[in-house]
């Protein structure tokens, strides 16, 4: 049926996550002004080297409030374009593309998310989307917009964000001013107690979007051998731990209770006004 999303239509693979221009991550995703912040792609930090990187091809991004009821970016669809090839950011495209940078680690392209307006969520929250240009364009068209890169929003339905579908969206969470610290942290252990890198969780937000986080040591931006979700807004939040390369999952301890088994846990946030970290807890074998 014309109109509707390709039936293979999905979340990119890999993950996304905000950065400063060299590709440089910022404690907490906080950062200092809203121009310093700019979108990477790939495996994610902390990822293994057999982690898989965002799917080649073409994508659109915006950024929002956390719920995404307001569309914050200003500027055409058409000028929100990036390309990714070998499973990083390769470049942006169209007659009015973003300021990019050069993430040092990788060789790969960073993207400022400029211009946006101010967040409308008290805590300083914004939310930044990642979807293809194919699955954004036919998402517009489901809204009654027939050539969605040639116009700011598309507008709303349930489960259509300005064009973007959460279950086929990447996500991530910044902040913007000093605000509470608010995270979910998920640490995985071995048989033996030892603390383990390099295990991936997927979080799915409050709107039904997914990203990927992975535990790493990063002990100057206090990352200390967690899966870290910062930035979070008010409402459920879902942490889903799989087994996976150097985890088959034996029990979770989350919420005061401990269950056996892969899992989906579900986090509720009542507030964001003081400093708040949940915490997960992974038994492997």
């Amino acid at each position: 049926m014309a109109g509707m999303a390709p039936v293979d239509a999905h979340a990119p693979s890999g993950a996304i996550f905000t950065t400063v221009a060299d590709g440089t991550e910022v404690n907490f995703n906080q950062y200092p002004s809203k121009d310093a912040v700019y979108l990477d792609g790939g495996p994610g930090p902390g990822a293994p080297a057999s982690a898989a990187g965002l799917d080649d091809g073409t994508y659109v991004f915006q950024v929002t409030n956390p719920n995404g009821k307001d569309l914050l970016s200003t500027d055409l669809a058409a000028c929100r374009q990036f390309t990714v090839a070998g499973g990083v950011i390769t470049g942006v495209i169209g007659s009015c593309p973003h300021v990019t940078g050069v993430d040092a680690d990788h060789n790969a392209v960073t993207v400022q998310l400029m211009p946006y307006l101010d967040t409308t969520n008290p805590g300083g929250v914004y939310k930044v989307w990642v979807t293809s240009l194919e699955d954004y364009l036919a998402s517009c068209k489901k809204l009654g917009v027939s050539n969605g890169l040639a116009v700011v929003d598309c507008g709303t339905a349930p489960s259509n964000k300005h064009g973007f579908m959460p279950r086929h969206s990447k996500t991530d969470n910044f902040k913007v001013r000093d605000v509470p610290i608010v995270e979910i942290d998920t640490r995985f252990w071995s048989s033996s107690g030892q603390i383990l890198d390099n295990r991936s969780v997927t979080w799915t937000d409050t709107v039904g979007a997914s990203n990927v986080k992975h535990s790493y040591w990063a002990p100057e931006l206090n990352v200390y051998h967690e899966a870290h979700v910062e930035g979070i807004e008010v409402g459920t939040h879902q942490i889903t731990i799989e087994d996976q390369p150097g985890c088959k999952v034996q029990s979770v301890t989350a919420n005061g209770r401990t269950r056996a088994g892969a899992q989906t846990v579900n986090v509720s946030i009542k507030s964001i006004d003081s400093d708040l970290t949940v915490w997960i807890d992974v038994d492997c074998a």
